[in-house]
């Protein structure tokens, strides 16, 4: 029961903000303080920057910004990273609001666009933006979802490009995860969004609890440490003793120890506990994920979603279970997963449910277990989440998609690695990933404590695992750069002058300027500390930077001789040896293996690392000689025959052939031969050598006495002076960095004829509508009509090329291209990109990726009317990919569709390809593709 005094405040905030406690008694239960303090600044006027962890209630104050534009009539946007998170918060919002209110744009799909409260991803809202489409009008609120994208180094520019560009009269609110530098981050929302409150709380309304699976028992991670006091100082001795025993050993204690008898959470009775001490056995294989799973439920730790970081291992771990005979379901609760499944799966195409592999998935389902991955049928995906949440999925094996705000929260999650690919190569996963991943454990409302599982891998180490676990921030980083299509719509708008203004407020030049901060301070220090150094290096007999002027200048020719003599011998020394022949009787001028030697074989085909002839030494060795063995330039000094039958493993061969060689040589038993002398050195006939040196001699700073100490001060105030130049070009490389490149983004399109000085023309216009990663060579493509003539499905094939991007370039090999036309416009779009990229290299920007053909089979063949499965095996794409990649290339077209419409009345060829690119979107968007991802 509350105080009065809280019962007197909460009737203050009734009375203050009667909005807030409309909304507030419509929830069904009590606000947290975070949430009530970024409500209140929202119903004050001001925007609110609001960083939580994961499952601690955000999007209550993004709700509530929903339902205070509805109660003023006015508009609100809420924006989300992933198409998957706006189908679920446009679910959410249409159960509290109906139909009618509520809206989504997501590119795939329009429904109710018009709708005073439209959810939408962060794309459409920035396209919005640069259209100046009427939608805005009326706006008042817009929700930035999981704002903390604006890192994500593809996508993330869009986030900055919409916060400059909304109207000043809406409130922002920004929604993000826990991140080290909110203050920063706010600090910059305040300076382009006007009064902005910063929120940040770090209090998981449901603890998180640590644990370590190994040798088949859970060891919590901190021994007996609370949720929120756990760091790398608790570690839990017997993991520490676990992991060094296995380090010295390759053994594991056996037993659990002191730290081990326990529950997760501490509670004692766990039956993942075991006796204290033991001998130590061979550390068992990490247990199978049915394995887990199955101790995962006996603790009554279920639901979980295990992180594999791989596709093929989530389908492998259901597959496991269908193996296993494990049922995790009721047989009440099988029937309604099959009755919902059915439902939800009844408009896909019967043919194809095979292929989608849909009675493996329904199977696993109807046991519990499921796979989440952008692999996987959107609509599978769906069910999976709609189970999930209904508890009716027990275990579900996922990607790290599944931790990006979708609201599928478990009791558990379980990680079974700490290394993922990141597209480039294996990498750690950070703290925040980590941060983000195990956030997904703890349902509020359901659970009163979360639990995170690390399943033990040889070599793990539980303090790394440790800070890894505690350190629950991470940086916030802009990727923002501008585009293309942004410098067309910027100086469209308002043009070059103020759109430099625009960039240079972007959050990234707000970095840049604050890092310039800290460098500035460290120039400045270095510029008094040089003034030190040249004071101490002042001689009283002449001008002491002047004289060590002279040192260097002569230590810098002394070197450059030096390179050029050692260039040189080793020039001549393989010239030497190229020209060897066999017979040839050597001295061998250095080496472990230097003295009298004939060549068996001259190697002349030893590569890139120069000849490597093989030779019999006077000590009847036989060895293989390298260019290091050859300083200086060998010469023959006779030559003698090998005979045809000569054996180098034969003793007795070898004994006769090195008594010829010193024969022939004229030693005598013992005697060694003259090695060859090094030549005398070029610095002993270099004039400027000797002019230097003589200008040394007669400086008056040489007969100083503290000569020496002063150099050691002028060689300080060098290093230092070649340091400070570097800060120096840093500085300058900030200043204006967005705004520089900018201005070289502007040069190209301005040679391009996109833009003329302030003009944007009328090529410039349709390039304004295309918002692909590779918008200027889509442009390129429309203007140069590579893409005139062809048929729909041609079309579509080429058009592929601007789309799609292979996972690795391993995945799918060779690509297959279709004939005729087709194919032409394929190889017309690659050379059009090869140009592209040389102009860009002019003025040093890369930003249009080469186009890849992996998709243009598949798209035509789908286009073509061509079955599922055919489709499928043709090009070894899952499912799921490639029902996104034809959405992405449906979305694409359709921009195409209205670039061109931009010229239609012009052009005959515009308004064909405008007809051509909507009858492709049709061919395309059949079946599968087809299908609605909304729920």
């Amino acid at each position: 029961m509350s105080s009065p005094a809280e019962r007197y405040a909460a009737a203050r905030r009734r009375t203050a903000h009667p909005t807030l406690a409309e909304f507030t008694a419509s929830l069904g239960f009590s606000l947290d303080p975070f949430q009530v303090e970024a409500c209140e600044a929202l119903d004050e006027g001001a925007g609110v920057l609001v960083c939580a962890p994961t499952g601690a209630g955000k999007t209550v104050v993004g709700e509530f910004a929903v339902h205070k534009a509805l109660a003023e009539g006015r508009k609100a946007f809420y924006t989300t990273p992933i198409k998957a998170l706006s189908n679920q918060k446009y679910n959410d919002l249409v159960d509290r609001y109906g139909e009618q209110q509520v809206g989504l744009l997501t590119g795939d799909n329009a429904i109710n666009g018009d709708a005073p409260v439209v959810v939408m991803t962060t794309e459409v809202l920035r396209n919005m933006l640069y259209a100046e489409s009427p939608a805005i009008a009326g706006l008042g609120y817009v929700v930035m979802d999981e704002v903390h994208y604006l890192a994500d180094r593809f996508r993330g520019a869009v986030w900055e490009e919409v916060i400059i560009h909304l109207p000043e009269s809406v409130q922002l609110v920004s929604l993000s995860a826990t991140v080290s530098n909110a203050e920063e981050f706010g600090e910059w929302l305040e300076t382009v969004r006007g009064e902005t409150k910063i929120i940040v709380s770090e209090h998981r309304p449901v603890p998180l609890w640590q644990h370590v699976l190994a040798a088949g028992k859970l060891y919590d991670l901190y021994a007996g440490a609370d949720p929120h006091e756990a760091d790398v100082a608790r570690v839990n001795p017997e993991l520490v003793r676990f992991a060094r025993e296995e380090e010295r050993f390759g053994f594991a204690p056996r037993g659990g120890g002191r730290g081990n008898n326990s529950t997760p959470g501490g509670r004692p009775g766990s039956s993942f506990g075991g006796g204290r001490g033991g001998r130590p056995r061979r550390v068992p294989p990490p247990p199978s994920r049915v394995d887990v799973i199955e101790r995962l439920d006996a603790a009554g730790l279920l639901p979980a979603i295990t992180f594999i970081f791989s596709r093929a291992g989530c389908d492998a771990a259901v597959q496991q279970f269908l193996r296993s005979g494990v049922r995790l379901l009721t047989d009440e609760q099988r029937t309604k997963v099959r009755a919902h499944v059915s439902a939800r799966c009844a408009d896909l195409p019967a043919e194809d449910l095979n292929v989608l592999g849909y009675h493996d998935f329904a199977d696993g389902l109807e046991r519990g277990v499921a796979a989440h991955h952008a692999g996987m049928l959107p609509t599978f995906k769906e069910i999976v989440e709609e189970l999930f949440a209904a508890g009716l999925v027990k275990a579900v094996f996922a990607t790290e998609t599944l931790a990006l705000g979708i609201n599928m929260p478990a009791r558990s999650v379980v990680l079974e690695a700490l290394v993922k690919w990141n597209g480039e190569f294996h990498a750690d996963i950070t703290p925040g990933e980590y941060t983000q991943l195990t956030g997904r454990a703890g349902r509020r409302g359901i659970d009163i404590e979360g639990h995170a599982v690390v399943v033990w891998r040889p070599g793990l180490d539980p303090r790394a695992l440790a800070g890894l676990a505690s350190t629950r921030t991470y940086p916030l980083r802009s990727s923002f750069k501008p585009s293309y299509n942004m410098a067309v719509n910027l100086v469209g708008q308002v043009g070059k002058v103020r759109a430099r203004a625009l960039l240079e407020s972007s959050f990234a030049q707000f970095q840049a300027d604050k890092a310039v901060v800290g460098l500035t301070r460290q120039l400045r220090r270095n510029q008094e500390a040089l003034e030190g150094y040249r004071e101490a290096m002042t001689c009283h007999l002449g001008d002491f930077e002047d004289y060590m002027g002279l040192r260097r200048a002569l230590s810098d020719r002394e070197a450059e001789l030096s390179r050029q003599g050692a260039t040189q011998r080793r020039a001549a020394a393989a010239s030497a040896l190229e020209a060897l022949k066999t017979g040839d009787i050597i001295v061998v001028p250095a080496g472990r293996k230097a003295g009298l030697a004939v060549v068996l074989d001259p190697g002349l085909d030893a590569g890139r690392d120069g000849p490597r002839p093989r030779v019999l030494t006077a000590e009847r060795q036989v060895v293989t000689l390298s260019m290091l063995d050859f300083p200086v330039p060998v010469e023959p000094s006779g030559w003698m025959r090998i005979p045809k039958t000569f054996n180098h493993k034969s003793p007795q061969a070898r004994r006769d052939l090195a008594a010829t060689l010193r024969s022939k040589a004229g030693l005598g038993e013992g005697e060694k031969p003259e090695r060859p002398r090094r030549e005398r050195s070029t610095a002993a006939d270099d004039g400027e050598i000797a002019r230097l040196r003589k200008a040394l001699r007669a400086h008056p700073c040489h007969g100083c006495e503290d000569r020496e100490n002063h150099a050691r001060w002028a060689e300080r105030h060098s290093r230092l002076e070649r340091e400070t130049e570097g800060l120096d070009k840093r500085v300058k490389g900030r200043t204006h960095s967005i705004a520089r490149t900018f201005d070289r983004v502007c040069s190209v399109l301005t040679v391009l004829g996109y833009l003329d000085g302030e003009r944007v023309t009328a090529e410039g216009r349709r390039l304004a509508r295309i918002y692909s990663e590779l918008d200027l060579l889509a442009a390129e493509c429309l203007r140069e009509r590579v893409w005139d003539g062809l048929t729909p499905a041609e079309l579509a094939s080429a058009v592929s090329l601007l789309v799609y991007e292979a996972r690795s370039a391993e995945d799918y090999g060779p690509p297959r291209l279709p004939k005729g036309k087709a194919h032409e416009a394929i190889e017309r779009t690659v050379r059009l990109w090869l140009t592209l990229h040389d102009l860009e290299g002019d003025y040093s920007v890369d930003f249009q990726r080469e186009p890849d053909a992996g998709f243009a089979w598949a798209a035509y063949q789908w286009a073509t009317g061509h079955r599922l499965d055919t489709v499928l095996e043709d090009v070894g794409l899952p499912a799921g990919d490639f029902v996104r990649w034809c959405k992405q290339l449906i979305d694409l077209l359709g921009q195409l569709a209205d670039a061109a419409a931009t010229m239609a009345a012009q052009s005959p060829d515009s308004a064909r390809i405008r007809e051509t690119a909507h009858a492709a979107v049709d061919l395309l968007r059949r079946g599968v593709v087809a299908y609605s991802s909304v729920g």
